[in-house]
């Protein structure tokens, strides 16, 4: 019987596997009853955080990491909590990374260690780590590049997301721009919208820009109006912070007349567009009779509220295992030319825009 991993104790104690993680680096940023509860969970499966794997005496230690920005997001969290069957639904962008990064590096004899960058900043997070793995995946914006350059000197490291900084680095992204160019088109071509507004993440996102940039393009090749910037930005890409920005567009917007008004919000990530069809169910308006909702990343929650989100589904699961796969053949041929990956996304059509 393989030993129980931060999944298991995810689904048993009904909440995401970023959650789990929290509990065991950082205690303190977990509500007691549900650190209680996912404590209980892992003595009952007899888990034990692979982290504990630095004590190995020898010169490897069997473990591959992942760092990533701290993206809690607590209105998803409160949804698993309030209904332990939906964990599933709720799981996140990072926490389907760390499910793809599992599985492959359960399948090549690996362990998985899971370090979020908290307080203490990026140069804690990579204390923590680097000397406790055999290779580190990273994504975008979580630890200086600097750093990254040192690292990389003794240790093989994959680039997750955002622009190849590091040139002899391998790296993967998905087609982001290409993603948010066939989703305003389907909005423009097939649906006859013609007012879109655009809702990006923070400037230092590289998805939410590259996910605008191909938003733009796709106005440019309509002959619509190219807006310099998005509409609004979201100071983090949560599903609050969906609803404050869908509210603020809607006052902002009240004076207009019917004609004026945007015809469709397109949203960086899909937790956004999921706080903002709440806020727009409360304010009355209806989707997608009175304006499209569309979202970008596919995560399951996606498909399960109402109505259903279109989105551009990326592969965030095989990014997880496509990292693993570079770590393990860097592991094995260190001279190995580095490898950039792209990987395809999807349009997923569905009522919040009108299909379906």
């Amino acid at each position: 019987m393989s030993a129980p991993t931060v999944y298991d104790v995810a689904e048993r104690s009904g909440v995401s596997i970023a959650t789990v993680s929290r509990v065991y680096r950082n205690p303190d940023s977990v509500r007691a009853q549900t650190r209680e509860r996912v404590l209980e969970a892992a003595r009952e499966l007899g888990y034990v955080p692979s982290g504990n794997a630095r004590g190995l005496a020898s010169r490897t230690t069997g473990v591959l990491g992942l760092c990533f920005p701290d993206y809690a997001d607590p209105d998803a969290e409160a949804d698993a909590e309030a209904d332990s069957d939906a964990d599933d639904a709720v799981m996140l962008y990072s926490d389907q990374i760390i499910r793809g990064m599992e599985r492959a590096a359960r399948r090549h004899g690996y362990a998985l260690l899971i370090a979020a960058s908290l307080e203490g900043g990026p140069e804690s997070l990579v204390a923590k780590v680097a000397g406790r793995v055999d290779g580190f995946a990273v994504l975008a914006q979580t630890v200086p590049t600097e750093d990254l350059e040192v690292i990389s000197r003794r240790l093989p490291v994959v680039m997750l997301a955002g622009p190849r900084e590091i040139d002899h680095l391998d790296h993967i992204v998905v087609a982001n721009a290409d993603g948010e160019r066939e989703l305003a088109r389907h909005l423009i071509e097939d649906h006859g919208l013609r007012r879109l507004a655009f809702i990006g993440g923070e400037v230092e996102s590289p998805d939410a820009e590259a996910r605008f940039r191909g938003f733009q393009q796709a106005c440019r090749n309509a002959e619509l109006p190219v807006p310099d910037a998005p509409d609004l930005r979201a100071e983090m890409m949560t599903q609050a912070e969906g609803a404050r920005t869908a509210e603020a567009l809607l006052d902002r917007n009240a004076g207009l007349s019917d004609s004026e008004r945007p015809q469709a919000m397109l949203f960086a990530n899909d937790q956004m567009a999921v706080g903002a069809l709440r806020a727009l169910e409360r304010r009355g308006v209806r989707v997608p009779e009175d304006i499209a909702v569309t979202g970008f990343d596919g995560i399951p929650l996606s498909r399960i509220v109402r109505p259903p989100l279109t989105t551009v589904r990326q592969p965030i699961r095989q990014l997880g295992e496509q990292a693993v796969e570079l770590l393990v053949q860097r592991l094995s041929n260190r001279e190995r030319p580095p490898v950039s990956l792209m990987l395809p996304v999807s349009l997923a059509r569905r009522a919040s825009c009108g299909c379906g």
